[in-house]
């Protein structure tokens, strides 16, 4: 076990989105090699079975741990952060939260029939329609915090919330269209745990030790149920409290939400992506990604539904209504955070396995499209966000030049006629 200092630095290394998404990559690129190199072994683990069959059947191949299990701690902290948005950020306020919710719900909207138009033929699979309406936080996050040196505060702030309404679609888009044989007592049980896990916390009690295996019974009940298990997650996230109360220096969901954080980025975000992005990579492969209908659709509606998605939902939005775009933001700022959120990888390979349950090869293709098209949004953006991070660094440097050395900046010597004053 390391020393302390040392897990508190590793620790806040992980809540950091760089860091976040550097593992994210590391973790996808070897599922990528490990399952071209070493296909017999890197299947033979993600179907390697180990729970227990009894009373609920959890006896279940590592790769459905990392689906339905680690991944709920991710959807843990989603559901944090969009009770702490409800509460205290953006989407407190109707008039502030408008924007960004128009541009989620448009970001969701037309990635879907992007999707649809490409496969409304003979050879199409619309049951897929979702795989690309998802915007992966963690990455979007971890190219915009490498690329923004000089780039406004207020753009990582809508970013953030048009991902966490983001998720929030999401969530209710797994729970509504991909859940299936629904047990209604394991179900209503669940619901129960969950009650019980509301009263208990609203009332002030505490202890580890109560919560972690009482959310763990909620979470076992929800994936009896056929309800994707994340969605107790979501729940038990969104039902803590996000404000402080007296003298309280943080509430117990930000409390929560920091201790937990290192395990989502840190374990469960790369070790789903492990299990879920190593597909066969060649060139046929590559070549179907661009010629049949089902992954054309992932990358067009990543690539393209998403960002039109969004720039025109928020311009629309924008337009007719009384909302207006944060003042030190310019629609230039705002498409190239649209191409970025087209970076839909850990929900999006996980809708890609939901889609096609029983036809492993068709969601291997869909998990292609999403790699490939995950990583055109991630090099677009790059270069749009690098154009305007340029922008403004010629901007600050503009008013930061000092000519004649007196410690005053030119920018606050000039006359009205725009020519330097100098006493």
């Amino acid at each position: 076990m390391l020393p302390l200092p040392e897990r508190r630095f590793l620790a806040d290394a992980l809540r950091t989105e760089t860091v976040g998404g550097i593992l994210l990559l590391i973790a996808a690129v070897v599922a990528l090699v490990w399952a071209n190199v070493w296909p017999a072994a890197y299947q033979s683990v993600l179907h390697y079975t180990i729970g227990p069959s009894v009373p609920l059947h959890l006896d279940l191949p590592l790769e459905a741990w990392a689906k339905d299990g680690l991944l709920t701690v991710f959807f843990f902290v989603a559901g944090i952060e969009l009770k702490r948005e409800f509460v205290a950020g953006e989407l407190r306020s109707p008039s502030a939260a408008l924007l960004p919710v128009a541009a989620a719900l448009c970001g969701v909207a037309l990635p879907a029939v992007v999707f649809a138009v490409a496969n409304s033929g003979s050879g199409g699979h619309p049951s897929g329609w979702a795989i690309p309406t998802a915007t992966d936080i963690a990455f979007a996050l971890g190219v915009l915090a490498v690329v923004s040196s000089h780039l406004p505060s207020a753009l990582r702030a809508f970013l953030l919330t048009l991902a966490v309404v983001d998720d929030l679609i999401a969530i209710l888009i797994i729970a509504v269209f991909y859940s299936s044989g629904i047990k209604f007592w394991a179900l209503g049980a669940a619901l129960g745990g969950l009650i019980v896990f509301w009263f208990l916390h609203r009332h002030g009690v505490h202890g580890w030790y109560l919560f972690v295996p009482l959310a763990l019974v909620n979470w076992a009940l929800m994936h009896e149920s056929g309800v994707h298990a994340t969605v107790a997650g979501v729940a038990m996230g969104l039902m803590l409290r996000c404000h402080r109360e007296g003298d309280e220096k943080q509430s117990p969901g930000e409390h929560i939400e920091h201790l937990v954080r290192p395990l989502s980025a840190g374990i469960a975000v790369p070790v789903f992506a492990l299990f879920a992005a190593g597909v066969t990579v060649s060139t046929t492969a590559l070549r179907e990604v661009f010629t049949q209908a089902m992954p054309l659709g992932v990358v067009l509606g990543l690539l393209v539904g998403k960002t039109l998605g969004i720039f025109g939902g928020t311009w629309l939005a924008a337009r007719y209504t009384r909302a207006e775009l944060n003042p030190q933001l310019s629609w230039a700022d705002l498409f190239a955070l649209s191409t970025l959120a087209g970076i839909g990888f850990t929900v999006s390979l996980l809708i890609s396995e939901l889609a096609f349950p029983g036809d492993p090869a068709l969601a291997d293709r869909a998990k292609a499209a999403v790699l490939v098209g995950s990583l055109l949004c991630a090099v677009v953006a790059t270069v749009l966000l690098k154009l305007r991070n340029r922008h403004y660094r010629r901007l600050c440097e503009a008013e930061d030049l000092d000519s004649d050395g007196d410690g005053i900046p030119d920018v606050y010597q000039r006359d009205p006629n725009g020519a330097t004053a100098h006493p």
